[in-house]
């Protein structure tokens, strides 16, 4: 599957903030399926010196229809959530979205709603700076 318009931007935001990337994709296992997650990144904590591991599943919600892409971003999320429990994976996983998309199309009621029901975590990031802006988990 091809990347995402946006996915350099993000990989180098990911190191700019001090995290490695360990595999870009990752593969999951979940049961029957072969899964490719965007990035899996690790770095340690400033605060007490724990190992973090995360991954990240990049969208950059350019198109025709945003809920249709948001739809299909939360069953990947969700699948991957999913494979990482099933296979006892010391990662959280985040969806990393642009600023622009953030502020054009996530503090709608609805997408506010499917983020706090389905647990989202998200990691907003200056594209064109590649910088990140903010983690929401």
């Amino acid at each position: 599957m091809a990347k995402d318009i946006i996915h350099a931007a993000v990989k180098n935001a990911l190191v700019k903030d001090g995290w490695t990337i360990v595999a870009d994709p990752y593969p999951l296992q979940y049961a029957e399926f072969s899964l490719r997650a965007d990035l899996a990144a690790e770095r340690i904590s400033s605060v007490d010196s724990v190992l973090r591991r995360i991954i990240v599943e990049v969208k950059s919600f350019v198109g025709f229809s945003f809920i249709h892409q948001f739809q299909q971003a939360i069953g990947q999320y969700t699948m991957y959530r999913d494979a990482i429990e099933l296979n006892a994976l010391d990662y959280e996983i985040y969806l990393a979205i642009s600023d622009e998309a953030f502020q054009d199309n996530f503090h709608q009621t609805a997408v506010q709603n499917s983020i706090h029901r389905h647990d989202l975590k998200l990691v907003v990031v200056d594209i064109d700076k590649e910088q990140v802006l903010t983690w929401i988990s």
